[in-house]
Order: structure tokens, then C-alpha cells, then sequence
């Protein structure tokens, strides 16, 4: 494909796990004229973009002086870096990664009148008192139970008081996304990722027990999303460019720890081996029980694809990816 005529897409987070993902599956598409922006300094995120096309790369930290130097005519913007370290409690980080660079972004999308997906948060919801609707009403109200859902919630926030804005733009509300190439995230892996790892070691799994009635032990709720329909959600969006607004992003069907377990150790083809252990003190009152998008708005939107059934996901994400220790 000839790069000047093919459309510019610039990527932040793009060495990271849904970013690395995107990537890939814009080159899938024949769409190689890439920006990449992110911290490339880190050794184990380098596997992440092996094999990868793209025309550009660009450290996080220079970006707004080589857009200003290069002055690039970009086509639209997925905005999916972020600190997503959840139990990092240092809020000015949060500050600094997840909502001042964000700004910026959304400040030159405005100027060069560039469309933009970025990513929100389930986070955003806390523990859910108000419901896991995408609303925009809601959004003053929620109660974000750490520093990271604090930062997304801002950003959401501060957006939708810009009355300056880009000609398309997507605030995705992820929700527990799990897959290939988070290989790099240590703690925040996803839950399959850590079951996978301790069952090769060990034969079985440690799940937290519940400290809140009504739950029992390994049956807290999540909304797990497998990041091949994250990503296809993301090149829909680029592509059909409906209303501007803030959009959740889970299945709608929310499903335990003790599912996803099983799921992993069948994929596995090994039998179960559950034990349960006490949440750390410090998480419990910052802990989600119950999460579930409510998934109306961007099927009203006209995203008609199925999303992975947990079962399924997990599956192809432990057969294809984590036993021969592959990347997407």
C-alpha cells in the first residue's frame, strides 16, 4: 500500500497490551501507515510489536514536540495509553499520564480536527451505586473507588464540558478485558493470565475469598471482555463514526471468578484445583464485587457483532496464546 495515500493512524499505549493488540490488527487490515507513541523503554514490552508494520515511533514524552516539528496529517487517533496500575495510590501519576496527556490529546484533535477513540474505564463506576449505565448524566455523580478510576472519571468529566470538540470522538468504558500480550503487566494481568501461570506451577489456582455478604467465596461478578472484541469494537467505531459519546465496552453478561477459573483450567485440559485465600486488607474497601455493562448504547449505536461467550475466549486466549506462549 502506498504510505501517502494511506490513511495516518496514530496509536498511544501501542507497545502495550490493547495498544500492541490495535496494531496488529489495523496491519491485519493493510492500514501500515502507523504512529506509535509510548515509553519504549521497557525490555519486556519490545515482543509485543515484533513483526508489527508501522511507519513511525514516537516516545510519549516527545509526542507534542514532534507533532509540532513534523506537523503529520493524521486521520483519527486511538488514544490507549494509561497508568493502569490500580493499586498504585500516587494520584499526581494518575495526573500526569491518564488526564493531562489526555487533554493534550483531545486539545490537538480539536485543533487539527482529528476523530478520536480514547479509553475510559469500568473503573469509572466504584462500586456501582449508581448503576453500570454510559450515560452521561451519571458521570458528576460517580464515586471511583481508586486513584486510577478517579483519573478516568476527570477525563470523562472534563470532556464532556468541552464545547470545542474533535469531529468524531469515543470514551470506551473498558471493562475486565483480558488476552494475548499482557505478558509484560505483572499484578495487572488478567485473572486467566495469573490462573494459567499458577496452575503450571502448582496444579491449582488461589482465588480471594469474599469479605462481603451475599458473595460467596470466587462468586464476585465481573463483565470479562476478550481484547479481540475490544479491538474490533475500536476499527468499528474509526470506521462508522456514530454519535460522540462516552460508550461501555463488556459483554453485558457478567460472570464469576469461579467461571473464568474453570474456563482456564479447561482450556487447559486439567481438572479443577480452587483454593481460597484472604483479599489483602488494603484492597478491601477498594474492591469491585459486581460489574456488568449495560451494553444498550452501542448496540443502539449499530454494533451488531457477537462478543466472545467467557468460555470461548478464554479458550482461544489459553490454546492459542498462553500454552505455546505466543503473541497476537
Amino acid at each position: 500500500m502506498n504510505n501517502s495515500t494511506a490513511p495516518a493512524i496514530m496509536v498511544t499505549g501501542a507497545a502495550g497490551f490493547i495498544g500492541s493488540c490495535m496494531v496488529q490488527y489495523l496491519t491485519a487490515q493493510g492500514l501500515t501507515n502507523l504512529i506509535l507513541v509510548d515509553a519504549f523503554d521497557r525490555e519486556d514490552k519490545i515482543p509485543n510489536l515484533a513483526g508489527k508494520a508501522f511507519a513511525h515511533k514516537v516516545d510519549r514524552e516527545q509526542l507534542f514536540d514532534w507533532l509540532a516539528a513534523e506537523k503529520p496529517v493524521i486521520d483519527f487517533v486511538f488514544h490507549l495509553g494509561a497508568r493502569t496500575d490500580t493499586t498504585e495510590f500516587d494520584y499526581t501519576v494518575h495526573e500526569h499520564l491518564n488526564v493531562v496527556f489526555t487533554q493534550k490529546i483531545w486539545a490537538y484533535c480539536v485543533a487539527r480536527q482529528v476523530p478520536l477513540v480514547y479509553a475510559s474505564s469500568a473503573a469509572t463506576y466504584g462500586s456501582g451505586e449508581w448503576g453500570y449505565d454510559d450515560g452521561h448524566a451519571v458521570v458528576e455523580k460517580l464515586q471511583p473507588l481508586n486513584p486510577y478510576g478517579i483519573s478516568k472519571n476527570e477525563v470523562d468529566k472534563w470532556i464532556l464540558q468541552q464545547a470545542a470538540q474533535p469531529p468524531f470522538w469515543a470514551g470506551l468504558k473498558f471493562f475486565n478485558v483480558y488476552g494475548p500480550n499482557e505478558y509484560h503487566k505483572g499484578r495487572m494481568a488478567s485473572v486467566i493470565f495469573h490462573t494459567f501461570n499458577q496452575v503450571k506451577e502448582t496444579g491449582r489456582v488461589k482465588l480471594f475469598r469474599s469479605h462481603k455478604e451475599g458473595f460467596n467465596d470466587g462468586e464476585q461478578l465481573r463483565d470479562f471482555i476478550y481484547v479481540k472484541d475490544v479491538i474490533a469494537v475500536c476499527y468499528w467505531l474509526m470506521q462508522q463514526r456514530p454519535a460522540s459519546a462516552l460508550y461501555n465496552l463488556g459483554t453485558g453478561q457478567a460472570r464469576s471468578f469461579n467461571d473464568l477459573v474453570r474456563a482456564t483450567f479447561a482450556g487447559m485440559a486439567l481438572p479443577e484445583q480452587i483454593e481460597y485465600i484472604d483479599m489483602p486488607a488494603d484492597l478491601r474497601d477498594k474492591y469491585q464485587y459486581f460489574t456488568e455493562a449495560n451494553m444498550t448504547k452501542l448496540r443502539a449505536a449499530g454494533y451488531q457483532s457477537p462478543f466472545y461467550p467467557l468460555e470461548a475466549g478464554v479458550q482461544d486466549y489459553v490454546r492459542q496464546y498462553l500454552v505455546p506462549h505466543k503473541y497476537y
